[in-house]
């Protein structure tokens, strides 16, 4: 089986050459530079620490290694999408569309079709049931990264291998110590992937600018001071707002006029929501409601946090509604619903929260 391995420089892709080759493979490695380093005035995202690792993997396991770049595509692509839905007002997630558009989409159409299976580093693993791929979660529940996938659709999950999908953190830690891996005390990248080191708020005034609005109490319509572009905020926020007394919460934002809303709690419908409709929604390996009207119970996730969150979804139209058995916290236009069957294993798919 030809097998091509996505390494990224950070410990979790390092291992997964270890894995491959310990199953009987010969991977040949990618490293795919999506960075703007190359162009005055775009993202400074220097890689050549990472490709050094890589190529040092490589010539340890004896595979073959290729950079290619898909710096345009990635531009065009999600960066577009990020600004443009910041400027909406909207909460992106580049992260997922790095995934479905850049990783296992235009990856895939220059140079993955050449092989058999696409193997990466994600906390995640893949199920046959019934002759079909599913996606399924990872055995390292806290580090589960199945929320990043949720947009992919079949034909990419049938063609995906997870090799440390089914090991813990601290194992592939310790993996890549014991077969000295310069990555093994790596930190994990911790930023969107396009930014490197760049602070988000940097990125973002680079394409949209500063003006000054203001920060009103949500309850009350006291101003309680000034911002520099709702583009910088997101629903949720309690970091950042420079305000005394707090914590504060931003609960709502109005585009037009440029304000932002924020709360300290005291009503918490307006931090915590149970209702959650989403639009757009597709099934990664098959519709498993198809005309059915009845509610399902299911579980999900609006964001990558460790916790997966229980309720029902029924479909409405086009629209699927989820009602939370809990409130949940910052619900935000944008952010993608990621839904899971009851049992926490499937990921079934996704949809935009509306």
């Amino acid at each position: 089986m030809e097998i091509a391995a996505l390494v990224s420089g950070g410990v979790d892709s390092s291992v997964v050459v270890y894995r491959l080759k310990e199953m009987g493979y010969d991977p040949t490695l990618f490293y795919i530079k999506i960075g703007m380093e190359d162009k005055n005035g775009y993202i400074d995202c220097p890689a050549e620490e990472d490709i050094e690792i890589v190529s040092y993997i490589a010539k340890k396991y004896g595979c073959r290694f290729e950079i290619v770049s898909l710096q345009d595509e990635y531009w065009n692509s999600v960066v577009r999408y990020t600004i443009e839905s910041v400027k909406r007002g909207l909460t992106p997630n580049p992260d997922m569309m790095c995934n479905k558009l850049i990783k296992f989409g235009c990856f895939d159409e220059k140079w993955g079709h050449h092989f058999d299976k696409i193997a990466t580093g994600h906390y995640a693993t893949t199920t046959e049931i019934d002759g079909l791929t599913w996606l399924s979660t990872a055995k390292d529940r806290v580090k589960d990264q199945t929320y990043f996938l949720g947009q992919i659709n079949y034909l990419q999950v049938s063609r995906l291998m997870f090799p440390i999908g089914n090991l813990l953190k601290s194992e592939v830690r310790a993996i890549a110590a014991q077969e000295k891996l310069p990555s093994a005390q790596r930190k994990d990248s911790q930023g969107i992937c396009f930014l490197g080191k760049i602070n988000y708020n940097e990125f973002i005034e680079r394409y949209l600018g500063k003006k000054e609005g203001l920060i009103v109490e949500l309850e009350t319509g006291n101003i309680l001071g000034k911002h520099q572009g709702y583009w910088f905020h997101t629903i949720g926020q309690r970091k950042g707002l420079g305000l005394s007394g707090g914590p504060w919460f931003v609960i709502k934002k109005d585009t037009n006029r440029n304000i932002i809303y924020v709360s300290k709690g005291y009503n918490t419908q307006y931090q915590y929501g149970d209702v959650i409709d989403l639009q757009g929604f597709s099934f990664i390996t098959k519709d498993i409601w198809g005309d059915s009207e009845d509610e399902k119970e299911i579980m999900f996730k609006i964001r990558h946090t460790p916790e997966f969150t229980p309720g029902k979804i029924s479909k409405i139209g086009d629209i699927y509604h989820i009602q939370s058995e809990k409130p949940v916290q910052g619900i935000a236009a944008g952010q993608f619903g990621v839904v899971y069957d009851k049992e926490c294993r499937l990921c079934l798919g996704s949809g935009m929260i509306i």
